[in-house]
């Protein structure tokens, strides 16, 4: 499938709790890239990647009930060459362990041995 950009209008998203529904929603999908909450209210969710616009906006339905498909549409180049520059500046950089070079195991707990005694026991049993 080729990367689309998809906009969904969702209504009863006022809270910061269902607008993290929404994009756990969106971002759980196979195929999605980046998600991102705009619009006026913060009422819409833009994502892009390679999935079906349908399927998403039935899994927001089920969640909210009033879920609108506005646009789906391609990816502009503009948006690929800011998320290419965004990965570029992620680079990993190696950081020296601070552990010392040994491992101090806790000194060991001491036992108690019992010895046998040597005299004869008053016990006939034994």
């Amino acid at each position: 499938m080729v990367k689309q950009k998809i906009v969904i209008k969702v209504q009863l998203m006022n809270t910061t709790k269902a607008r993290s529904n929404a994009m756990k929603i969106a971002v759980g999908m196979l195929g999605v890239e980046s998600a991102a909450i705009g619009g006026n209210n913060n009422d819409q969710i833009e994502v892009v990647g390679d999935m079906d616009p349908v399927i998403l906006t039935n899994l927001l339905r089920k969640r909210f009930c009033r879920a609108e498909l506005l646009s789906v549409g391609p990816v502009e180049k503009k948006e690929i060459k800011k998320e290419e520059k965004k990965e570029d500046k992620k680079e990993e950089k190696v950081v020296p362990c601070s552990c010392p070079p040994y491992y101090a195991y806790p000194a060991p707990i001491p036992m108690c041995v019992a010895y046998p005694c040597e005299e004869p026991s008053p016990c006939s049993i034994l």
